[in-house]
């Protein structure tokens, strides 16, 4: 084979549509996976069918997996109200447990039945919530467990987990994306959102958000719930 393929993790969010636009400019052709997790509004992964298909992926796959079931974060759970009133120190009620662990197991085993040896996840570690499967370190420790836990590892391949903006703020994450032509107005970031992907402007994902494009001084496209 020697087209180079890659595994994209795509939320539909601002970060996982750049880091897709991102493997495209580093010539891999791009599988985009979504992981429908029991997350409590439909919203990003309608956001991310649109921005699979603006971007050519080669494939676009929604893998299954309840999360919800377990409880434990104000994305999965109805009952634990997602905070509103500003970013606070510490892991935050929108960690989901194993979130990224599930993900990129996914991603891996995708990328095995492909063929491909990288795969490509949109995590940060500068402007970020404080989610321990977002730090570098993690991404660190997947990428070892991988080549020791796949038939391509064993046999040699060089299994890559690249995380392009695990060291960039979120206005660079803007800037990096609005010069690869990401159109932003195509994702959905919010935690909150409504049915037609409108963001609710107040939880941490949208103050993070358009924070990025004040300091990027780029033009926010983001559809905000009216006031």
């Amino acid at each position: 084979m020697t087209e180079r393929r890659a595994v994209v993790l795509l939320s539909g969010g601002l970060d996982s549509t750049t880091c897709l636009a991102i493997a495209r400019s580093e010539g891999f052709i791009p599988y985009a996976l979504s992981v429908a997790y029991g997350q409590r509004h439909a919203a990003e992964l309608e956001a991310a069918a649109r921005v699979a298909a603006a971007f050519g992926a080669r494939e676009h796959r929604i893998a299954h997996v309840d999360l919800g079931q377990f409880g434990g974060s104000a994305l999965t759970d109805a009952a634990i109200a997602v905070p509103t009133d500003g970013l606070h120190p510490g892991i935050p009620v929108t960690y989901v447990p194993a979130r990224n662990t599930v993900m990129l197991s996914l991603a891996l085993g995708w990328a095995e039945v492909l063929g491909a040896n990288d795969i490509y996840i949109g995590v940060n570690a500068v402007d970020y919530s404080g989610y321990p499967d977002c730090r570098p370190e993690f991404i660190a420790a997947f990428e070892k467990m991988a080549r020791l836990a796949t038939k391509a590892g064993v046999e040699g391949a060089e299994m890559k987990i690249h995380a392009p903006l695990m060291s960039l703020s979120k206005a660079q994450i803007v800037e990096r994306g609005t010069t690869l032509g990401v159109n932003y107005g195509l994702t959905v970031s919010c935690y909150k959102a409504d049915d037609q992907g409108r963001a609710c402007g107040l939880c941490d994902a949208c103050r993070l958000r358009r924070a990025g494009f004040e300091a990027a001084g780029v033009a926010d496209p983001t559809r905000y719930v009216p006031v």
